[in-house]
């Protein structure tokens, strides 16, 4: 009973190195913490590999590529400038497999903006209006419009920031940090820069 215990151990330890690119004493001590719960493990390393990789993100980026991502009819593409601090990151698989995945949700999801904070104040005032119309209709009273204008504008923001999109190949998981297990794996601070998106 104890070896297939272990067996099942070793099998986790290595479905989460694979996962995160964590080394495997880091991947034992969070199944441990967990008690080989993998999704709280998971949610572990992926806490204490958000807390190493912001140390890395004041780090120059001066290295990177252009990936692009055609959908399958050829009717939706976009384009992603992404940033690393060498160019032996920059030529990496696992880089350039990430710009793949990025450039990807870019065509899927349409964000406008990079961060939460780049959506505009215009476009935040243009929305309110149209809110607030909405909730006079539901007959909602005014001293809650407040509170949920505060929340829709927190929604729209992380909706249309692409680092807040929820990631298309794994919804429980946001860009920013599909970005920041990047950073751990690859040991170097990453950006997203600019992004288009193209379609017919």
């Amino acid at each position: 009973m104890n070896r297939i215990n272990a067996m099942a151990t070793m099998e986790q330890v290595k479905a989460l190195r694979e996962k995160t690119g964590v080394g495997i004493v880091d991947v034992k001590k969070a199944l441990e913490e967990a008690g080989g719960d993998e999704g709280k493990a998971l949610r572990i390393l992926r806490e204490s590999g958000a807390a190493k990789a912001v140390k890395k993100t004041d780090r120059e980026t001066k290295e990177g590529i252009i990936t692009t991502y055609l959908h399958g009819n050829g009717r939706i593409g976009a384009m992603v400038k992404m940033y690393c601090e060498t160019d032996f990151v920059a030529r990496n698989a696992d880089f350039q497999s990430l710009g793949r995945d990025i450039a990807m949700q870019v065509a899927a999801m349409s964000p406008s903006v990079i961060r939460p904070e780049d959506v505009s104040a215009e476009t935040v005032a243009a929305e309110q209006n149209i809110w607030i119309e909405q909730l006079r209709q539901e007959g909602k009273p005014e001293e809650m419009f407040d509170k949920i204008m505060s929340g829709k504008e927190r929604k729209l923001r992380e909706e249309t920031a692409l680092l807040t999109q929820a990631f298309v190949k794994d919804p429980d998981v946001t860009v920013a940090e599909l970005v920041s297990t990047a950073i751990q794996k690859l040991g170097e601070n990453i950006q997203v820069g600019e992004f288009v998106r193209f379609e017919v």
